[in-house]
């Protein structure tokens, strides 16, 4: 008999399990841990004993080889009713699902589950996404193993520490939402939608459906068209709503345009009268127009306001970092009048008016004329920003580079 430190899950499923007197006691099916650790502890089993399967206490058991096979002692089974909310089944709910890899920030698939005995208890401590873990299931590892040794080659392993990973399949539509996901909400929005473009549908909208409302409208921003149709097709409509509000009116634009026009319009009519009614402008403009991918939320000062007291306007407004590349300046009838850059803001006195310090000579392009003619611009004049005005030279919009950027990238995608 020798005694064991670690084991994987797919070494003891399905194996007998026996009283400290050698009796059979039945036969396991899955370990339950307790969610709520950093570390999943086993607390309960699955057995099946003659036709029934029950859930046992599993708090306590050892584990040790006898002639090459794993032995599964315990003291009692005792039947107990497990907090759903606070629990995952190893084979049910992580074996064959889909995980992210935190490290990575991928989508992995979970081969097998490493778990070790301790003084304490028995935790899980990694899972196992490589070939190895594989082939352990199929029993086909060790007596691979022996081919390849002579041969000096090995199998791809691979184990992924539980603290760097997170489940992903709906365990259960009852499983605490907070414990599951707590660091996925940690990740980039950039890198979460990455990860959420990889899912299935229901997955797609199970995860995302979890994220609170900030963190959910950034990642709906930089999710691709398909996986943004998804996630709102899979919403309430109220929390669809909800979510776009949030958002810069031009990138709602953009993912209504996209999205049957029964459901935009439900939509639509669901946000809130000012947001619906600046979407539906955006909306308005025909395909490869400057207003099609210009933003309305921008800042913009009148010419009789002060340093002072534009910069105490900066600091109670707490703009987005690519609203303020250029401080645009206005008159009464809100025309484009000039433009300021935060350095000459900064070290200007501080009643000194806007009017003093602008820059007149500014570019800008109307809201009609055509995208192409934004990718000169920027690159002539090295700009982060261009203000779109109307007929009346109004500044109704601005245009930042990345959405030049991403219009450019859609049609490259069209063309190839």
């Amino acid at each position: 008999m020798a005694n064991v430190t670690s084991f994987y899950l797919s070494r003891v499923i399905g194996n007998k399990v026996y009283s400290e007197d050698k009796k059979v006691l039945g036969k396991l099916e899955d370990l339950i841990v307790d969610a709520k650790n950093i570390r999943p502890k086993v607390i309960a089993a699955k057995v099946k004993r003659g036709k029934n399967i029950q859930i046992v206490d599993f708090s306590f058991f050892i584990i040790y080889k006898e002639k090459g096979q794993y032995v599964i002692e315990t003291r009692n089974l005792k039947p107990i009713d497990v907090q759903k909310e606070d629990t995952i089944m190893l084979v049910k709910h992580i074996l064959d699902k889909q995980i992210v890899d935190m490290n990575g920030r991928k989508v992995v698939r979970v081969n097998d589950i490493r778990l070790a005995i301790l003084s304490t208890g028995v935790y899980v401590i990694a899972v196992d996404i490589g070939l190895e873990g594989l082939l352990r299931r199929l029993g086909l590892a060790k007596p691979l193993k022996k081919v390849l040794k002579p041969l000096g080659k090995s199998i791809p392993s691979r184990l992924i520490l539980w603290d760097d990973v997170e489940p992903l399949a709906s365990p259960r539509s009852d499983l605490k939402l907070s414990t599951t996901y707590s660091k996925l909400s940690t990740l980039h929005p950039s890198d979460l939608a990455d990860i959420i473009e990889e899912l299935d549908k229901k997955t797609q909208a199970y995860v995302f459906s979890t994220l609170d409302e900030e963190k959910a409208a950034d990642v709906l921003e930089e999710l691709d068209v398909e996986a943004q149709r998804n996630v709102l097709e899979s919403l309430p409509v109220e929390k669809a709503a909800d979510l776009l509000e949030k958002m810069p009116a031009d990138e709602v634009a953009d993912i209504l345009d996209e999205i049957k026009e029964e459901r935009a319009e439900e939509l639509l009519n669901e946000m809130e009268k000012e947001a619906s009614e600046e979407v539906k402008e955006l909306m308005e403009y025909p395909e490869n127009t400057v207003g099609s991918i210009m933003t309305t939320d921008f800042i913009a000062f009148k010419t009789h306001f002060t340093v002072e007291q534009t910069i105490e306007e900066l600091r109670r407004l707490k703009p987005e970092p690519d609203e303020i590349y250029y401080l645009y300046v206005i008159d009464n009838e809100e025309r484009l009048c000039g433009v300021v850059s935060l350095r000459d803001l900064v070290i200007s006195e501080p009643q000194t008016p806007l009017y003093e310090i602008m820059s007149r000579n500014v570019v800008y392009v109307k809201d009609m004329d055509n995208v192409n003619s934004l990718v000169e611009i920027i690159s002539k004049y090295s700009l982060l920003a261009v203000p779109v005005v109307d007929d009346d030279k109004r500044l109704i919009g601005v245009v930042i580079i990345n959405d030049i950027v991403y219009e450019l990238l859609k049609v490259r995608k069209k063309l190839v």
